[in-house]
């Protein structure tokens, strides 16, 4: 048989020889004699339809990472596995923090590159950062990732938005989460948002998902719901070649990928082992898209992926009610609003700043008391009066104070502060399987009633002494809707009433989503434990690992980088050989 080839004959003659062999021996006999893998494996493996990009996921990442490869020249096809398209991005806000993009340009606001990896740097690893050293403290990998965010957000979302995908709005008021630092040299203006977003920017993301996958399937992209990919494939050299996936109706469907698989899947918000086994600190759900399980850490592992990144999420507080009920339409409590409002603990003590931003409040619930072989912020409670009840209602960005008519059962109610003590005990001895039996103390009222009152002393002179509530710039941005007082010096803070109706709500940490996952390069691929690439694999978004740390940049830290990972990765696979090496 070997004359076959050493003679010259035909591609159909070598074919056939391959049919007859077993998939081992076929790529054995292509590396012996010549022949491509992609040949061998090819007359080996069945596929139902083949494309040259197989993207996992309709998010932004899967949306924009399939746009980009069609501008590339290649086909692609974006399967999803829950009922309708968009994932998490869907319930997004959809701010995007695009670092010197072009509208910070034509403003004047510059941003230059070596400041900005200092801001990053100092958040997301500060028990390392040292500006003197030339990657301020930061790995190789964490350095490079950083700066191909730099490098590449602003010209994704660029072309995001000149094809008509993803046209955009500028912010130049928003500032970023840190903005006092002084690494931040350019403290506003970073973020985007879609153009067609209302003033609010509460529905961007649905604004986003509907002109990214309109362009999509002008651009004859299809979009498959109810898919779920269930395996990855590989050829026998360890190439990706392809993805096995499940429809609605259980029947199992084989796409081939000519040049790579593309992960865009989300995190693992909604795996309890994973959330229990990775994650730092109790977390009880969270507002990613239900879908988003881990399946790609799942996957991916089996190939050898490196993992990285698992102990962090991108946090937010939520109603322990929605969690428990891991209600899908849950968002996290971006801002939390009111003036006259304060959060206690199981003992009714005041113990953070309400306006922390969003990551840095949930982190703060996971604070453990040795001495008490405790957590006291396990399960704190929100307790606000009539007034910011009338003044501060919105459905928008998981605020707890709703409107009338919405939906309002997290929210317990009381004439006095005794009734609603009472009524906070019963609410906990409901959820107390899932809080380790938590209660209220027996002093609960009496301590209570003291951090109103030093509270009020606080609103009254605009001075938080405990913790310094509304004295930084994203603490006043997240403020909600507050009633106007003349010459008040800080909107955030506003005595509670001596009297009655008051109102409360249980507030737990839980996530956006996760943040870690497999490894990749700047480029999306991912990585095995020896850093080296996975042939034909990429991952894009919060499915693969962030190297934000902890970190929390700003407004839209979560979508900025995936646009330009997105773009990398398409950019990438576009020029991949489709060869094992």
């Amino acid at each position: 048989m070997a004359d076959l080839f050493r003679s010259g004959a035909g591609a159909a003659s070598r074919r056939r020889f391959i049919q007859q062999a077993g998939a081992t021996s076929a790529v054995a006999a292509a590396a012996t004699f010549g022949l491509s893998v992609e040949a061998a494996e090819s007359s080996n493996q069945k596929f139902d339809e083949t494309f040259d990009m197989v993207v996992c996921g309709s998010g932004c990442g899967g949306l924009a990472s399939a746009l980009f490869s069609k501008w590339q020249g290649n086909s692609a096809v974006i399967l999803e596995k829950a009922g309708s398209i968009g994932g998490t991005t869907a319930k997004a806000a959809f701010w995007y923090w695009v670092p010197n993009n072009e509208a910070m340009k034509k403003a004047g606001i510059a941003d230059p590159k070596p400041d900005f990896l200092k801001y990053v740097a100092r958040l997301s690893n500060p028990q390392n950062y040292d500006p003197a050293q030339p990657r301020l403290g930061l790995s190789q990998w964490e350095y490079d990732m950083c700066e191909a965010i730099y490098d590449s957000a602003s010209p994704a979302a660029e072309l995001l938005a000149t094809k008509g995908a993803l046209p955009y709005r500028h912010c130049p008021d928003v500032p970023d989460y840190f903005a006092e630092l002084t690494e931040d040299k350019a403290p506003k203006g970073r973020v985007l948002v879609p153009a067609g977003a209302i003033p609010s920017m509460s529905d961007g993301g649905l604004v986003a998902v509907r002109t990214m996958s309109t362009k999509a399937r002008q651009e004859g992209i299809p979009i498959r719901t109810g898919v779920r990919v269930t395996k990855i494939i590989q050829n026998p050299a360890g190439r990706v070649i392809g993805v096995e996936a499940k429809d609605e109706m259980g029947e199992t469907k084989r796409l081939r990928a000519r040049k790579a698989v593309i992960f865009a899947t989300g995190g693992f918000t909604h795996n309890v082992e994973l959330r229990k086994n990775f994650l730092n600190g109790p977390i009880f759900g969270g507002c990613a898209a239900p879908s988003n399980e881990g399946d790609f850490v799942k996957m991916a592992g089996p190939l050898g992926a490196q993992l990285r990144n698992m102990n962090y999420a991108w946090c937010c507080p939520i109603p322990l009610e929605k969690a428990v009920a891991r209600d899908g339409s849950m968002s996290g409590m971006f801002s939390v609003a009111g003036d006259s409002m304060l959060f206690v603990n199981k003992y009714g003590k005041r113990t953070v700043n309400e306006k922390l931003q969003y990551n840095e409040l949930a982190q703060s619930f996971h604070e453990w008391d040795g001495a008490k072989a405790e957590y006291p912020n396990l399960v704190r409670i929100a307790v606000w009066d009539q007034r910011s009840q009338q003044n501060s209602a919105s459905a928008e960005y998981g605020r707890l104070i709703v409107p009338p008519g919405t939906d309002d059962r997290h929210v317990i109610k009381g004439n006095t502060l005794a009734e609603l003590a009472k009524a906070i005990d019963e609410r906990f001895a409901k959820y107390a399987s899932v809080i380790g039996g938590a209660r209220p103390s027996a002093d609960f009222l009496q301590n209570l009633q003291a951090s109103i009152t030093r509270f009020n002393g606080f609103a009254k002179t605009g001075k938080d002494l405990d913790f310094k509530r509304g004295e930084r710039v994203v603490e006043q941005l997240f403020n909600g809707d507050v009633k106007e007082e003349p010459g008040r010096a800080n909107p955030t803070m506003w005595p509670l009433s001596d009297t009655g109706p008051y109102y409360a709500a249980l507030v737990v940490s839980g996530t956006l989503d996760t943040k870690g996952g497999p490894k990749t390069d700047t480029n999306g691929r991912v990585l095995d434990g020896n850093d080296k690439p996975i042939a034909g694999l990429y991952g894009v978004g919060n499915c693969v690992a962030s190297a934000s740390g902890r970190a929390y940049w700003a407004g839209g830290a979560t979508l900025g980088p995936i646009i330009a990972f997105s773009y990398r990765t398409a950019n990438a696979a576009s020029t991949d050989s489709g060869s094992a090496a």
